[in-house]
């Protein structure tokens, strides 16, 4: 068997692995890379680029068909049709484009990308199977000073409705081949409304299906209330505090029982189960480390050091949240921690975003989870029905919300719900991770006319003297 040695060895190479490598070999650190799929793991294959990009492409077609019907801008178009194999061609090539340029970058460092799926033997050796058509090669063996965990997570299934066949998981969802006339979503978190919106969009009938009483329960209720009009606005049908009981008998219908404990048939061509995501921890050795597990994830310290030495994990393995941003910057600073650098992991605040129908982001601490902190804390929110931007843009619906903390006005939070709100998260993140207070943000000079005002606009509002409300 073929041996090799290593400084750093990264298993995955998604956002976090690939960030981690490329930043180790930057360093002068000697770098392995293993990657059993595609590089850029499941945000750029089968997450988040291909998701926004088909949310794009769902909206730029409803604004057409909307044209097509009423238009106040005295836009008029005739009746616009959608060719969904070059959308997804497109889309594609966005993705590859992405991929390509992490292969790029990696190359260029001088990281070593293996092709393979690893396996771990201890802490210090992993052996690295082939796939497709090398899987019969002979398995390669690579001996390392540090091993960093990067293996990403996988779709939760429901026992009652496991994939295949009609039903389907986000990955299948994003690569259409034609469109259901009627889908069913099981599960109304951020993955589930943003494809069972773009798919709405698109000319799909759309039944959401939630076990909870409202969409989007991880946030609070009053910055879903926008999303909740919007999905019934576009004719999305919502079955709220409802439970999956499993597929009808000819498949064509998903069986779904009520409050009252009463079962009825939701017909569907297609099921989307999106009810969240689980750390991807079988199958490839890792319970031959014992490391110290949180739940179902591995247990990790403030510089992303597991139970065993030498041996880091960071994104999706170590639970929530799990976003790309995470583990791109876990992956950056466990770099510099072996490059022999001092790093923590102790970020104000990591920001949240729905690309839903409006968007939502979180950014630092709500008013609830203030409260909950036993911190006493002020907020104050704007509305994007007084923002010209807003007005230029048609899209009213939404505001900016700020907590901070009543003695010294230190800023705890932002919320914001809105069209395009999404771009707001960095000058939020800023805030936060900067420590601004009120004063700071409110003193600030804002561009007129955008979305941006509205930040400014909630922090005078906080204080007390909000001018254009």
């Amino acid at each position: 068997m073929k041996a090799q040695s290593t400084t750093l060895l990264v298993i995955g190479g998604g956002p976090g692995g690939y960030i981690a490598a490329i930043r180790a070999a930057q360093l002068g650190i000697a770098t392995v890379l293993v990657e059993g799929e595609r590089l850029g793991g499941t945000c750029l294959n089968i997450g988040c680029i291909p998701s926004k990009a088909l949310i794009h492409a769902a909206g730029e077609f409803e604004k057409a068909r909307h044209y097509a019907q009423d238009s106040a801008l005295g836009i008029h178009v005739a009746s616009p049709r959608i060719d969904l194999a070059q959308t997804v061609r497109w889309k594609d090539g966005i993705v590859h484009k992405l991929t390509g340029g992490v292969a790029a970058l990696l190359k260029k460092n001088s990281v070593q990308v293996v092709s393979g799926w690893a396996h771990i033997i201890d802490g210090k050796t992993v052996e690295v199977r082939g796939q497709g058509a090398s899987a019969d090669a002979e398995p390669q063996r690579i001996i390392c000073e540090h091993l960093l965990l990067a293996p990403g997570s996988l779709a939760v299934t429901l026992p009652s409705m496991p994939f295949g066949g009609r039903v389907i998981s986000s990955t299948e969802a994003l690569a259409p081949q034609t469109l259901p006339r009627r889908l069913v979503v099981v599960g109304a978190g951020y993955i589930g409304l943003e494809l069972g919106t773009a798919y709405r969009k698109l000319g799909a009938e759309v039944a959401v299906v939630e076990a909870l009483d409202r969409v989007l329960p991880a946030y609070d209720e009053e910055l879903t209330k926008p999303v909740l009009a919007s999905l019934r606005r576009q004719g999305v049908q919502l079955h709220l505090g409802c439970k999956v009981q499993g597929p009808s008998a000819g498949g064509d219908a998903v069986r779904v029982r009520d409050t009252q404990d009463k079962e009825s048939d939701l017909p569907c061509d297609q099921v989307l189960v999106a009810v969240g995501r689980r750390p991807r921890t079988q199958g490839w050795g890792l319970e031959t480390l014992m490391l110290d597990m949180k739940g179902p994830a591995v247990q990790i310290d403030d510089q992303c050091r597991t139970s065993m030495r030498n041996v880091w994990a960071i994104g999706d393995l170590t639970g929530e949240p799990m976003l790309a941003h995470r583990a791109m910057a876990q992956g950056e600073m466990v770099a510099e921690i072996i490059a022999g650098k001092q790093r923590h992991f102790v970020p104000a605040a990591i920001p949240a975003v729905c690309f839903t129908d409006p968007e939502v982001v979180v950014v630092g601490q709500t008013p609830p989870e203030a409260a909950q902190a036993g911190l006493d804390c002020i907020h104050a929110l704007f509305p994007f029905a007084a923002n010209g931007r807003a007005m230029t843009l048609e899209s009213t619906d939404g505001f900016v919300r700020v907590v901070a903390r009543r003695d010294n006005h230190l800023i705890m939070g932002w919320q914001a719900v809105g069209e395009g709100v999404s771009e707001l998260s960095v000058a939020f993140s800023h805030s936060i991770e900067m420590g601004a207070r009120l004063e700071d943000v409110a003193g600030t000079i804002h561009a007129h006319p955008t979305l941006g005002e509205a930040v400014q606009e909630a922090a005078l509002r906080a204080l007390g003297h909000a001018l254009h409300i």
